[in-house]
This record gives C-alpha cells, structure tokens and sequence, in this order.
C-alpha cells in the first residue's frame, strides 16, 4: 500500500468522509513534499481537475487543519503554508520576521519547553500548530554588521 493510500485509510477511520476533491487536495500535499501556499496548492490541483476552485481549497484545507492530518504555518508576508502533519519527523517552525526562511525544529529540542507548560501551567501545548518567529543566525549577524536588508513586507 502506497504511503498516500495509508493517509487515506487512517483518515476514514478518523470519520473523514474523503471526497474526490479531498482526495486530489491531499495528493497535492503529498506531491509537493513541502510547505505550500493554498494558491500553489491550487495550481498543483487545477491541472487534474480544472473545474476545482480556489474557495475549495481553502475551506479543504481549514478542515485538515481541524483533524490535524495537515499543519499550517504564517509565513512572514502573511501567506499561510500547509504540509502533511505525518510526513515528516515531528517538527514545529521558526520563521525569520527579517528574510522569511522557514527552518524546521526537531520537537524534542523543545521538551523542556513543552514539559514546562504541561507541569507549571496545566497548558498542553499543540505541538502540530506551533511556529515560533524570531530572527535567524545569518539575519542576526547582518544587523550586527548593519547590511540587513528586511524583505519583510
């Protein structure tokens, strides 16, 4: 069984009805094998289903949001990007505000973070929905030598 059928079949048993229009939506994720605008997405969707529009897209993507089959995070123009939450190794996001890089963080560098929140706070932290913004190294090192250009718009 291919790896996208297996994401179809543990989705079924989540009580996911998968419609055609789900189905090429998931595909695309899957094809795209990284984060990925709706609009990209879309583009990647209309060449197999033309008559696809991009609202569907949208709302798809909020409600595998919702069974946390695919993550989304904010990129630093304001653009939302989605990938298949089992894909890869557990990760969560570091968006640079300065030059937009998103870097991917192993989950267990942030166990202590995590663990914290639980014991001190009662807080359970959705590790699938975490992005954290900063500045990266190679930002932080321009504005030390004052060549930073921002392309944050």
């Amino acid at each position: 069984m291919s790896c996208e059928q297996g994401l179809f079949r543990s989705l079924r048993k989540k009580g996911l009805r998968l419609t055609s229009q789900r189905k090429r939506i998931l595909s695309a994720l899957h094809e795209l094998d990284r984060l990925a605008t709706a609009e990209e997405i879309f583009q990647s969707v209309r060449r197999d289903s033309p008559s696809m529009d991009i609202s569907t897209v949208y709302r798809t993507l909020e409600l595998l949001r919702e069974f946390q089959v695919v993550t989304c995070v904010q990129g630093n123009d304001g653009q939302h990007r989605y990938e298949l939450a089992h894909h890869s190794t557990p990760h969560v996001h570091m968006v640079c505000r300065a030059c937009g890089r998103v870097f991917e963080v192993a989950i267990e560098s942030l166990q202590p973070f995590i663990a914290c929140a639980r014991e001190q706070h009662g807080f359970e932290v959705d590790v699938h929905a975490l992005s954290i913004e900063g500045i990266c190294h190679a930002c932080c090192a321009q504005m030390r030598s004052g060549t930073i250009i921002s392309h944050r718009k």
